[in-house]
This record gives C-alpha cells, sequence and structure tokens, in this order.
C-alpha cells in the first residue's frame, strides 16, 4: 500500500480575504467557521470541515500576530518575518482602519476617552455593529487622534503617511480628529437627519477655510483646533447686522440680485434680516466653548429649519448665499470683506450639505 504526497514550500504569508473580514467583525474561530460552512466553502474547496477549522484558526493567529504591526503600518513595511506583496499589505491596512459609519456617527463629536469605550455596549446595540468590532474601531479613532494631535500640517496630510491610509480614508480620520477635538454637538434631535458624511464634508469644509494651515500656510499649525484669533476676528462682523444703514443695503443689493430668480423672493424680502443676523451671529459667539459645541445646532435652528417652513429649494438656498457672499464688497465702508468671505466659504459649503430630508 503507497500513498502520493505533494508538498509545496514558500514563505509567502497567505492572506484570505474573507476570514480577515470576519476577524475585523470581531467574530470568534466558531463563529468563523460556522459562516464558511453557510458559505459553501465545503463544496468549492472539497476539504473536509476539520480541515476548515484548522485553516481558520491558523489565519486568526497570523491576523492576531500581524495586528501589533497594523497599530503603526510603517511597521508592517518595515518588519521581514511576513513575506506580504505590498499590494495585500496596503489592503490589509485600509480595511483595519475602514469603519462603519454608523458607529462613527454616534462617536462623533464624543472624548474618546475611557468613558466614552464603557458606552460601546450601548452603541453596538443601537447600530448592530459587534462589540469586538466596535471596540476595535473605537481603538484605531483613538490611536489615530493621539498620534496626529500635536503634528503641524494638515490632518489630513499627517494621517495619511503615518497610517499609509488612502486618501478619502485619511480625510474621514481627519474629520473625526477635527469633532473630537473641538466637541461639536452632534446627538440631538434635530440633527439625526445628519449622516457622518455630511459632518465629514462639513469638517473637510472648516478645516480647508478657517483652520490655522488654511489661514497662515507657512505656520504649519495643527488643523486639529479652529485659531483663537480667527475665531476673535468674527466679531468684526456683526456690524454687518449691528449698523443699520449696512443691514438695510445689503438687503438692498441682494434682493436686487435675485428678484425674479427665486421661488421664494418674498419670503426672503420679508425674512432678510432675520435670515442675516442668524448668518453672522452663528459666527460672532464662536469664542465661547458653549457656542463653538452649538454649531450645528444653531445653523439647523436658525437657518435650515426657517428656510425649510418657508419651502426654499436647495437652488434657492445655494443662490441665496451666492449673492448675499458677494454683496458686502459693494458696501461702502466696510472692512471685513476678506475675513467675510473665507467665513462665508465655510458656512455655505456647510449649508448647503444639510440642507437635505
Amino acid at each position: 500500500m503507497s500513498s502520493d504526497l505533494d508538498v509545496f514550500v514558500g514563505n509567502t504569508t497567505l492572506i484570505d480575504e474573507e476570514v480577515y473580514r470576519l476577524w475585523l467583525d470581531g467574530h470568534s474561530v466558531a463563529e468563523a467557521v460556522a459562516r464558511r460552512l453557510r458559505g459553501g466553502v465545503l463544496e468549492r474547496e472539497g476539504t473536509s470541515v476539520a480541515v476548515l477549522q484548522s485553516d481558520t484558526r491558523d489565519h486568526y493567529r497570523t491576523f492576531q500576530m500581524l495586528e501589533r504591526l497594523l497599530h503603526a503600518p510603517p511597521r508592517l513595511l518595515q518588519q521581514l518575518l511576513f513575506q506580504i506583496p505590498p499590494e495585500r499589505q496596503a489592503l490589509l491596512v485600509q480595511r483595519y482602519y475602514a469603519f462603519d459609519e454608523a458607529l462613527a456617527r454616534e462617536l462623533l463629536g464624543k472624548k474618546l476617552s475611557k468613558g466614552t469605550k464603557k458606552e460601546l455596549d450601548e452603541v453596538s446595540a443601537r447600530t448592530g455593529v459587534g462589540i469586538r468590532s466596535c471596540r476595535r474601531q473605537f481603538d484605531n479613532f483613538k490611536r489615530v487622534f493621539k498620534a496626529v494631535e500635536e503634528l503641524r500640517g494638515p490632518l489630513a496630510e499627517n494621517i495619511q503617511q503615518l497610517f499609509l491610509l488612502p486618501p478619502p480614508l485619511a480625510r474621514d480620520y481627519a474629520a473625526i480628529v477635527f469633532f473630537a477635538n473641538s466637541r461639536f454637538e452632534t446627538g440631538k434631535r434635530r440633527l439625526q437627519f445628519l449622516s457622518f458624511a455630511d459632518f465629514a464634508a462639513c469638517a473637510q469644509s472648516m478645516m480647508g477655510h478657517w483652520s490655522q494651515g488654511a489661514l497662515a500656510p507657512e505656520a504649519a499649525e495643527p488643523d486639529g483646533d479652529l485659531p483663537k484669533s480667527f475665531l476673535q476676528d468674527l466679531k468684526e462682523l456683526k456690524v454687518l447686522v449691528t449698523d443699520k444703514d449696512l443691514l438695510d443695503q445689503h438687503k438692498s443689493l441682494v434682493c436686487s440680485a435675485l428678484r425674479g430668480k427665486i421661488s421664494v423672493y418674498n419670503e426672503l424680502e420679508a425674512n432678510f434680516k432675520a435670515l442675516s443676523r442668524a448668518l453672522v451671529n452663528v459666527g460672532g459667539k464662536l469664542t465661547h466653548a458653549r457656542d463653538v459645541r452649538d454649531f450645528f445646532v444653531d445653523l439647523v435652528e436658525k437657518v435650515i429649519e426657517p428656510c425649510r417652513s418657508d419651502k426654499w429649494s436647495p437652488g434657492d438656498l445655494r443662490l441665496f448665499l451666492t449673492h448675499y457672499t458677494a454683496a458686502p464688497r459693494n458696501l461702502p465702508g466696510f472692512r471685513h470683506q476678506v475675513l467675510w468671505e473665507r467665513y462665508m466659504a465655510a458656512i455655505t459649503a456647510c449649508l448647503l450639505r444639510m440642507y437635505h430630508d
């Protein structure tokens, strides 16, 4: 009686993408085996349950050893123990740091602390994301935050370099860091219609127009905090609503430009002063921490909801904000045009992103 045995020897670390996904999702070996069985792996591979169990355990051991390297992705590129092709290394990193937007939405604006981590059981129940996966993703958020909070320069670029993430994912992490720094309120009921993607787009616009890097690139200061000097300067813009002549002229210019061009002209003319005060005062209050926290609440309560009540279309709002921002160029005596346009660029981007059902 004889047996034939084929042997193949190699040093490339094999990565099964399906098993990696199951590991990232927080499934135990037994749960992963059960899911692979339901997926028909035995029929496809012509193997046995015992071999499948052994294969799954072996992959899990590999992932657990790789995890310490994934905490600092450049180390994964430099190590020699695991021979993994570059494209596979990129896949491992990208999927390890990918996150569920429902989870990120729940944590947005909260302090990345032990106290928040203790709430993850409840977050897991609300979002449907497994608790082990919740903890891994939370730890990733906190790790990135700690790594870049004191670094100078653009947040997204720093994150991309330190964690080797693709640009879109690095920008999303930058938004998470930005919200964790400024602690914006995102959990109130009137904000629940806004998704993580909405808030991330707003964060990118605010960093792009209001951060130290945007205001003075040569300073190369961290972008995670809004510069206090800029926020203090925004008080100067209140002259547009406290000076009656400027307010009347501003209204006249905007209304003249929009007459016959928007469907809510009558509502605009009747409510212009209240709307202008709301837009200007949101910025004028940002020197106080509590008002910074309520930034998005104020935009919804004082701008978006009144516009919805008057049945403004997104096109109406876009056209209004364009002319509203441009009109002060023609106001005699208004000396803060650059500051005004920088302020309104981010406000406009936020409002247009947020103005949906």
